[in-house]
This record gives C-alpha cells, sequence and structure tokens, in this order.
C-alpha cells in the first residue's frame, strides 16, 4: 500500500521545482516595462509648442501602455532646467525628456550646460515636426516673401521680429532669412511665444514664426508669407513653401522627440520607440498632430541619432555666419 505521506512529500517537491523554474519568467513579466508611472519632463511652461505636443502622446501612451504617463513641465533657462533635470535622472525608464531640439542642440552651442547630450542622453523616438511659417500683419500690405525682402531693404531694422526667445529655433530661423536676403530684421526675444503673440497683435512687432498664430491668419488679422516645411500647410494649401518662396534649404526644422537618461536599458528603448512608431502611423493620432500643426515622424533610435547630428552641424552654420550670441 503506498505511503501517503511520501506521495504529498513528493508532489509538493515537484510542485516546488516548478515554482522555482517559473520565478525568472514570473519576475520578467513583474517587471516588465512600463509596470509603474512614467514621467515625461517637458523643458518648458505649460501653454507652449512643448506642452501642446507632449500633451496628447501622454495620453496615447497611457492608453497603450495601461500606466499613467504624466507631463512634468520644468520651464527655464531656454529650456535647459528640464533637460539638465532628465539627464540627470535615474535610468530606470521611469523618467524621459520630451523636447523640441532647441534645448538640445542650438543652445548648447551658444553656452555652457550642465549636460553632454552625447554623452548624458540616448534617443528614444521622434514624436512629431512642426509645420510653421512665417507670419505678418496685415496692415503692412506684405504678400509674399519676396515683397517682405523688398520692404526689408527699403526701411532696414524697421521690421521687428517677435521670437519665443534667444537660442530657439524660431530665432534660428529669422537669422536664416536675414543672412539669406541681406536685410536687417530687428529680433525681438519674449519668454515665450504667447508672449511674442500678444505684442504682435497689438503692433508692437510685426513678424512671427509660431503655431499660436495660426487662429489668428484664419481670422484675417495676419498673413501667412511662407511654410518651413517640405510641404505647405494642409489648412493653407496655397501658401507656398520656404523653397517655393526663393529660400531653398532654409526651413530650420522645428522637431520634437523624446530622449532617455544615459544607461536605460536598450530594451526599454527598443519598446518605447516601438509604440510612438506604431501610434504615430494611426489615423488617429495623425489626425490629432495635424490639429495642433505637427506631422508625425517614424524614425529608429539610430536613424533620429543621425538626424540629430545633421541638425547640429546645420545650426552651428547659421549661430556661426549670423554671429549669435545669447546676450
Amino acid at each position: 500500500m503506498p505511503n501517503h505521506a511520501s506521495s504529498v512529500t513528493r508532489r509538493r517537491a515537484i510542485i516546488g521545482l516548478g515554482a522555482a523554474l517559473a520565478t525568472p519568467a514570473i519576475v520578467q513579466a513583474q517587471n516588465a516595462w512600463p509596470n509603474k508611472p512614467v514621467k515625461l519632463i517637458v523643458p518648458y511652461a505649460p501653454g507652449g509648442a512643448g506642452d501642446t505636443i507632449a500633451r496628447p502622446w501622454a495620453d496615447k501612451l497611457s492608453q497603450s501602455f495601461g500606466v499613467p504617463f504624466v507631463v512634468d513641465n520644468r520651464g527655464g533657462a531656454s529650456g535647459t532646467i528640464g533637460a539638465e533635470a532628465a539627464a540627470r535622472s535615474a535610468p530606470d525608464g521611469a523618467t524621459f525628456l520630451c523636447t523640441p531640439n532647441s534645448a538640445l542642440n542650438v543652445v548648447p552651442q551658444l553656452r555652457k550646460v550642465g549636460y553632454d547630450v552625447r554623452k548624458d542622453m540616448m534617443p528614444v523616438a521622434r514624436v512629431g515636426d512642426i509645420v510653421g511659417g512665417f507670419v505678418i500683419l496685415k496692415e503692412l500690405g506684405i504678400k509674399s516673401m519676396a515683397e517682405l525682402v523688398a520692404y526689408a531693404k527699403q526701411h532696414p531694422g524697421k521690421i521687428a521680429y517677435g521670437s519665443a526667445g534667444l537660442g530657439t529655433s524660431t530665432q534660428l530661423r529669422i537669422e536664416t532669412v536675414k543672412l539669406r536676403a541681406g536685410v536687417d530684421i530687428l529680433h525681438v526675444p519674449y519668454r515665450g511665444s504667447a508672449d511674442a503673440l500678444v505684442d504682435l497683435l497689438a503692433g508692437s512687432v510685426q513678424m512671427m514664426n509660431e503655431i499660436v498664430v495660426y487662429p489668428h491668419v484664419k481670422a484675417g488679422k495676419l498673413t501667412l508669407l511662407a511654410i518651413n516645411n517640405k510641404t505647405r500647410h494642409w489648412d493653407f494649401p496655397d501658401v507656398p513653401t520656404m523653397t517655393e518662396a526663393g529660400f531653398p534649404n532654409a526651413d530650420v526644422p522645428i522637431w520634437f522627440s523624446i530622449w532617455a537618461p544615459a544607461g536605460t536599458p536598450k530594451e526599454i528603448i527598443g519598446t518605447f520607440n516601438s509604440r510612438v512608431v506604431e501610434i504615430s502611423k494611426t489615423p488617429e493620432m495623425i489626425q490629432r498632430l495635424r490639429e495642433i500643426s505637427f506631422t508625425a515622424v517614424t524614425d529608429s533610435p539610430d536613424e533620429m541619432a543621425a538626424f540629430f547630428d545633421r541638425d547640429w552641424e546645420a545650426n552651428a552654420t547659421v549661430i556661426r555666419e549670423a554671429k549669435i550670441t545669447l546676450s
């Protein structure tokens, strides 16, 4: 007759062995990224373009991964305070940076910052490119980039251009036009695009290049002269691109991307990138980005790194030739 106690002992041993063998898989599943809230640091104040694109992405990523993706606005010092905070975060997949390119490849060329992008950060994914353009007060009667150049040559220094601040890509856009056309246009930096827009509508400055101006173009208060993009803006199909307007290779792209602290596991980077690419291809996200004047991009981390290097060199050329400083 079988010994019942020994049978139970054997069964428990077998169950225990199976549990032990399964432990790595269970632990791996429990620790699969993300398994807790993820922070997206936006290095600018709420209400700007960085906030505008980060929030729909936070919503979609939260839905897709099933954990909260939370926007953390840390503005100041042309985006470098938030960028440094992200670079100094633990590389555990809990904190990322969602930023326009200027905080990473414009400002660091103009002054010392507390991080080295290539050493302290890892590219994750591009989340959208701005489709912005130059606008001017309608009262001036200028209707094209050619007319702008002619007016600026006749009235040097009389047109004031408002930007979101020193060291921004929108500053580089006007500096590129000034270099190519040989004109004198006054650059007036603000603390953000919202402040610049107030003065534009009041007539204190006459030009801008920010997506916040589009509602006022549609309302007939501003004239859109040209689009800084390879293709025209879907809401303004009659407005030419910069290339079509006679300024080839003068777009100065403004692109938004997600970066991780250096040392973040490649598996996390790969998972995050794959999900961003997947979401970027959906009709819903394409439409949401179009509504805020962004186009979807589907770069891999390596493609994003290569694009970053090309953009760095292009910006360096403008900074050098235009003698741009932060003073």
